[in-house]
């Protein structure tokens, strides 16, 4: 991709969300002997942790630092409030030493490091700075820092996701899966299970055991998957990257289809019918999180279908690099009546009455 027009906003986007990969298995490590100090509860009941705020921040920087600050359009989903009171000011200090800590490994991956050492208002800036409703005009970039917080705090699957918008239209997408399994099968089971399966069963010398970031540029035809960077080496691009594609299965009832695990915000009912009905025998894969999009790309599950409660409202960010990776690697993704989903008005508006994504030839019995 040397040479195109995107080259350096997609190497710094799969770089950084390296980065911020690295700052997430940290945190979720630390979270066994720190417990719910690192954890809060947003306003709508859902988690959030250090991570959120560390991946945030961080990715702020490194855009901001790169492409100039003034000129960075961020659509992100933390925001400040709940690190600014006053009974939050040890887990802000985490949270500052976090991103600290993560920045000054930045050259490891090819990007910027600061100067010094961030101070908090530096810190709580760089969220800050990430409060761009979007729209269909300019470049704005698409963040969600941990997708499937509840996902990564009882360590399971959780994804990084960066998207890049211009003028309405999404141009790349990058996925960082820090849990994503070496064996689709292990996709069933949860992280603490599938780790004592990996010591059992080694990877080859050609793999990796676990975690990877996925990314595609839009009109390329082509979405890629790389092996995280594990122990303080550096990256050396384009670092084992392997071309991935969606499944080639086109029968119902061999399709694996997968959807969310919380029912506060799916409708596992209403799917469950809208399965049978199109033919769909197997039982669901449940996991968290955009690895769903991820586990499509790869080929590992044929359909992601999404009927969200009502009165429950989608996000951009729950979805834009996802989309982007899936169509690259040869997949479709539409609402339930096959219109592609527009991301140019707003955080919130998408209002979807389902979300379909999966190879082109499953598409057609799942529309309504």
């Amino acid at each position: 991709m040397e040479g195109d027009k995107y080259y350096e906003e997609l190497g710094v986007a799969v770089r950084v969300v390296h980065m911020a990969c690295s700052l997430c298995q940290r945190v979720q490590e630390g979270l066994v002997s720190t417990g719910s100090d690192q954890v809060k509860s947003k306003d709508d009941d859902s988690p959030v942790t250090v991570a959120d705020w560390g991946v945030q921040a961080t990715v702020s920087w490194i855009l901001s630092e790169i492409f100039g600050g003034q000129n960075v359009s961020i659509v992100a989903e933390e925001d400040v409030q709940t690190l600014s009171k006053v009974d939050s000011a040890g887990l802000l200090a985490t949270v500052v030493n976090t991103v600290n800590e993560c920045l000054a490994e930045a050259p490891n991956y090819g990007l910027p490091r600061p100067d010094n050492v961030l101070g908090t208002s530096q810190i709580l800036e760089t969220i800050s700075r990430c409060n761009s409703t979007g729209g269909p005009t300019g470049r704005h970039w698409i963040l969600d820092p941990v997708d499937g917080t509840l996902g990564f705090v009882r360590k399971d699957q959780y994804a990084i996701a960066l998207a890049l918008m211009e003028d309405g239209e999404l141009i790349l997408g990058v996925l960082g899966c820090p849990n994503y399994p070496m064996k689709k099968e292990w996709l069933n089971y949860d992280h603490e299970h599938y780790q004592s399966m990996s010591q059992m069963s080694p990877p080859a010398s050609d793999s990796w055991e676990k975690g990877c970031v996925m990314y595609a540029r839009r009109g390329t035809g082509e979405a890629w998957m790389q092996p995280l960077v594990h122990q303080q080496k550096k990256l050396e691009w384009p670092n084992s990257a392997r071309l991935i594609c969606v499944s080639s299965i086109d029968d119902p009832a061999l399709a694996t289809f997968c959807e969310s695990v919380q029912k506060a915000n799916s409708n596992h009912s209403f799917t469950a019918g809208v399965a049978h009905s199109a033919g769909l025998r197997k039982q669901p894969l449940r996991v968290y999180s955009m690895v769903k999009y991820a586990a499509i790309a790869r080929g590992d599950a044929e359909i992601f279908m999404k009927f969200a409660r009502s009165g429950y409202k989608e996000k951009i960010w729950d979805h834009a690099a996802g989309v982007v990776i899936v169509e690259e690697a040869g997949g479709v993704v539409t609402d339930a009546g096959g219109r592609p989903l527009d991301f140019s008005k707003g955080v919130t508006p998408l209002r979807l009455f389902s979300t379909f994504a999966g190879a082109s030839n499953l598409q057609e019995g799942l529309q309504m």
